[in-house]
């Protein structure tokens, strides 16, 4: 039994790892790729074609969790990867959006001050000190809107189940 828990451990353990070094890598890339280009109708395809990469990759991770050891573990490592991904394609947007048309929001922003945009809109802790100003800025943050909720309601809905047919599986483990 003590080795069953110490195996438990070091899968949680080196799970935590895995998450943490994607959302460092996602956020890295966030910071270093060269984002000189402007917000345009590629911009929007770019956008939506993550959004449905997230998708996918949420429905990827459905299927694993129903067939895993672990599913709630599993589970919270899909969130881990698919949160910080979704959340750096708004993040990118809002900052390509300003840089093309200054004005959009209520102050210039920085990569930083697009992530903290961002994260603002997603925790809907509401609008402080940067706002949207122009139509494609607030149709932007409606769009974001829709898709939190879309991502905290319906992404965390078919995760709840699979985990719960993952353990309807293994006859109620873990």
């Amino acid at each position: 039994m003590d080795r069953k828990r110490r195996s438990g451990r070091r899968t949680v353990v080196l799970t935590t790892v895995r998450c943490v070094l994607v959302a460092a890598a996602l956020v890295a890339a966030y910071y270093l790729l060269p984002l000189d280009s402007a917000f345009t109708a590629t911009s929007v395809l770019v956008l939506l074609g993550g959004l449905v990469a997230v998708a996918l990759l949420m429905g990827w991770q459905v299927r694993g969790i129903v067939s895993s050891e672990r599913p709630r573990l599993r589970a919270m490592a899909a969130l881990a990867t698919a949160l910080p991904l979704f959340l750096l394609l708004f993040a990118t947007t809002d900052y390509l959006l300003d840089r093309s048309a200054p004005g959009s929001f209520s102050e210039a922003m920085s990569r930083t001050d697009a992530l903290y945009f961002t994260m603002t809109v997603f925790s809907t802790v509401g609008f402080g000190d940067i706002s949207p100003r122009s139509e494609p800025a607030r149709l932007l943050v409606t769009g974001q809107i829709t898709a939190n909720l879309l991502l905290l309601g319906v992404a965390a809905r078919v995760l709840v189940n699979a985990v719960e047919e993952g353990r309807r599986a293994q006859g109620g483990a873990e």
